[in-house]
């Protein structure tokens, strides 16, 4: 993942969006197939990043990378095909509450009685400050007008950049954690931002970081008490109702800092059986693509 710390330099490039959830209805049972990808074409003279492409369309900047190889970040170039990668499959996990995969950086809530799921993308911790994975808990409350106090060990490592942290950042426009967060278990937050080159990206100190529209929906919406659940899955596969098998292969994130600092490709974590399997299936150029989208 080290085109994700590579692209932290964007953020002064980076402009902010109003963007809402993209909401699916659920698929009928057995089904974990859900919407459909889109194409359109960077328009003429174009003086927009990727990520204005990301958040117009409700992504993340990883989800445009691994769809769009080779498309430049910094400028797309007018004419440019651009895949929007809005076709995904569910984790196959329950449905209920909020999930996060943080291998393919979204967060699916399914509001209760709704039969929809809707789905954000978000930015993780750092290699070294690791969002959880593997976890459930609740959220056990919230806070309009969060406030900020780094760790020691946040502000050491701010230092060694030559950056001046303060103990405490006051609640406002000007605080990482944006103006709205959602705590979970006893020391971590799903939490808004003041910037949004961070969604999509390994940029936090361990948190769930959203652009401000979508963390004032959840905000708004999710009662304290709602099941959380983190994973961490960058293989998907489903069986669906009428027999089709489908792929969807994500970047995993690095699991130690030598991955992280190494030019080599982190190893999908699946077994040797599952990978023989879906080799078997014709799935093979896809575990080596790794597109985050669902293929046939």
């Amino acid at each position: 993942m080290r085109r994700t710390e590579v692209l932290g330099c964007l953020a002064a490039l980076l402009i902010g969006h109003s963007v809402q959830a993209v909401s699916y209805p659920l698929p009928p049972t057995g089904s974990r197939l859900v919407g459909s990808s889109q194409v359109i074409i960077v328009p003429d003279r174009n003086t927009l990043p990727l990520e204005a492409f990301a958040a117009r369309y409700g992504q993340g900047l990883s989800n445009m990378l691994e769809a769009n190889p080779g498309v430049d970040p910094f400028l797309p170039t007018s004419g440019t095909r651009l895949v929007i990668p809005q076709q995904l499959i569910l984790p196959d996990t329950v449905r209920e509450g909020i999930v996060v995969n943080v291998a393919e950086m979204r967060l699916y809530y399914y509001p209760p009685g709704s039969n929809t799921v809707d789905v954000l993308p978000i930015g993780i911790g750092q290699a070294g400050r690791e969002t959880p994975r593997n976890w459930v808990t609740a959220v056990e409350r919230k806070q309009e007008g969060p406030t900020w106090s780094p760790t020691p060990n946040t502000r050491r490592a701010y230092a060694a950049e030559g950056k001046t942290l303060p103990a405490f950042v006051p609640a406002g426009p000007d605080n990482p954690m944006g103006l709205y967060a959602i705590y979970i278990g006893r020391l971590y937050a799903i939490h808004g931002t003041n910037s949004n080159f961070g969604i999509g990206l390994r940029v936090s100190q361990g948190c769930i970081r959203l652009r401000n529209a979508d963390i004032k929906y959840l905000f708004d919406n999710v009662p304290v008490g709602t099941r959380v659940q983190i994973i961490d899955r960058p293989v998907k596969v489903t069986t669906e109702p009428d027999g089709s098998r489908w792929v969807e292969v994500h970047e995993p994130l690095s699991r130690n800092r030598a991955e992280f600092e190494s030019t080599r490709r982190v190893p999908l974590p699946i077994s040797a059986a599952q990978r023989t399997q879906l080799i078997n299936e014709g799935a093979g150029a896809e575990l080596e693509r790794r597109s985050g989208m669902p293929v046939l």
